[in-house]
């Protein structure tokens, strides 16, 4: 992708974030309850780096049973709208998938279980050309997963609104999934497994995907669009402001509460310039988000979670399976100690006092505390 697309993509995304800021952020405060937005990160090349979201998931279910002493609760009961890039995509598509029965598919605990037990099948190596992963192994265990009553799940079948975006090599532009989209116009339903087989696409990893919507209407050539929105926190902040049917509390950021789940940073290795633009994307819209948010009362409606160190520096690797090594990486960076963006012109992170799980169990404190009706 060359300078002059990322520098439109850029402006598109966040032209529409500063607009809302500096043309209401003088207003009254509002008394309705606010959005909750969930967003999860993608893993770059290395799409199982993104377990240490799942496990950083599996806590902040935990906390929010624990706190409504509730435990049936998930996620999905606490939060609006979810997204998720690359594996983070197919994190929120399953947290979010009815069971037919009004209830999520899967627990927080049930996701990265399946996850972990499909690793191998997922990026299994294909048969003749090496260098890359199979496509057919991975659309089988995906799909797998997405299967109720016999049938294909599909974006409609989300119980709140869901967001997974790709990046389509035929307009070279991203195209977002969108469960608005789909509910409103039967071109615009995907097949779950499928949106989540072109989100995990890493270049370098997987060959494009070719999805077509259920009537064959729509459709892209996708790849993991981790290389431009690999943390799409501020895509889905857009569509909710930009969707006053859909969330009509949500007329700025003060009614925004955003939690964003990142990983730990690449090591350079084998994912290149792809792992490079992941994580540069990742800490340039968690600063963006930061500075719109401001430093007043409204800081707090946004927290973002991730490691402090590279992958290298927190686990090795070669000594054990990678889904294990992840997952003591997701220990790891719960334990650490939060490291936020700085409100200031020229950026830059500094220490929290409190670690990544108490920022969780806080936010908790702060999504429950919200009284409405579910929403669907």
């Amino acid at each position: 992708m060359g300078s002059v697309e990322w520098n439109k993509l850029t402006y598109e995304i966040f032209s529409d974030l500063e607009n809302q800021w500096f043309s209401t952020s003088a207003a009254t405060p509002t008394r309705l309850p606010p959005t909750r937005i969930l967003s999860i990160d993608g893993g770059g090349s290395n799409g199982l780096k993104s377990i240490m979201a799942a496990r950083a998931l599996v806590h902040l279910e935990n906390s929010i049973q624990s706190k409504t002493s509730d435990p049936n609760a998930r996620i999905a009961d606490h939060f609006d709208i979810i997204t998720g890039s690359g594996l983070g995509g197919l994190l929120a598509s399953m947290l979010l998938c009815d069971d037919g029965r009004g209830r999520p598919l899967y627990t927080a605990t049930q996701a990265i279980e399946t996850i972990i037990r499909a690793a191998k099948r997922l990026y299994k190596k294909n048969r003749f050309r090496r260098r890359l992963c199979s496509r057919r192994s991975c659309g089988d265990a995906i799909r797998v997963m997405f299967r109720i009553d016999g049938r294909d799940a599909t974006m409609r079948d989300s119980l709140k609104p869901l967001l997974v975006p790709c990046y389509d090599l035929d307009t070279r532009a991203p195209f977002v999934f969108s469960r608005a989209d789909a509910r409103g116009c039967a071109s615009f339903d995907f097949p779950l497994w499928e949106v989540c087989r072109a989100a995990m696409a890493a270049p370098g990893r997987f060959e494009a995907v070719r999805v077509r919507s259920l009537d064959g209407v729509v459709g892209c050539r996708g790849v993991d669009a981790g290389v431009v929105m690999n943390n799409p926190a501020a895509m889905a902040v857009t569509h909710v402001l930009n969707n006053p049917c859909e969330f009509p509390r949500a007329r700025r950021v003060e009614d925004l509460l955003v939690l964003s789940i990142g990983n730990a940073r690449s090591d350079g290795g084998g994912g290149g310039v792809v792992d490079i633009a992941a994580d540069g994307n990742s800490d340039a819209v968690d600063q963006i988000l930061c500075n719109i948010f401001g430093g007043g009362a409204a800081r707090r409606n946004y927290v973002r979670i991730q490691a402090n160190r590279s992958i290298s520096e927190m686990v090795v690797i070669g000594r054990s399976l990678a889904h294990e090594a992840m997952l003591s990486a997701g220990e790891i960076m719960l334990r650490e100690k939060r490291m936020e963006s700085e409100w200031t012109p020229f950026g830059g992170k500094k220490s929290a006092a409190k670690t990544n799980a108490e920022c969780l169990e806080e936010f908790v404190d702060l999504i429950i505390s919200t009284v409405r009706s579910p929403s669907k």
